[in-house]
Formats: C-alpha cells, structure tokens, sequence
C-alpha cells in the first residue's frame, strides 16, 4: 500500500517490490492515478506465493475502508 503526497491511499500487486515503488515516483510506467501524486511511500506489503493469491487479497483490502486501511497498516 502506498501513501501518496495528497494523503491517498493506493494498492497494487507486484513481483518485485522495490522496482514498483521506484516506478511509481520516477517513471512514466506509474499508475495514472499516483504519476499525478508523488512522491509516494510505501507503508505497508504482503508477500504472496502467487499472482492469484496477491489479487485476492489485493481486492480485499480495496474493500476496506480508509480507516480500516490505517488500522491494517499500524
């Protein structure tokens, strides 16, 4: 989860962590939504055997809401 300069929230999955989070500050390969917000801050992952795993919980925490994100983070 990424916290953007505008106080947002963001979530995605990834195979490589780092790299995404570059990304999303310094690259135009950024999801539209935080190109037009950096820089933006990593404050909480999960790793995930697999991509079909990742998205199940990637949806899930889409669900919650912003207080139940902040909750999850701390």
């Amino acid at each position: 989860m990424l916290k953007c300069s505008d106080d947002t929230l963001y979530t995605g999955i990834t195979t490589d962590l780092a790299r995404r989070v570059d990304e999303h500050n310094n690259s135009p390969k950024a999801a539209k939504y935080t190109r037009i917000r950096r820089p933006v801050e990593l404050i909480y992952s999960e790793n995930y055997e697999d991509k079909s795993g990742a998205s199940k919980r990637e949806y899930d925490i889409k669900q919650l809401s912003r207080v139940q994100k902040l909750f999850l983070v701390k």
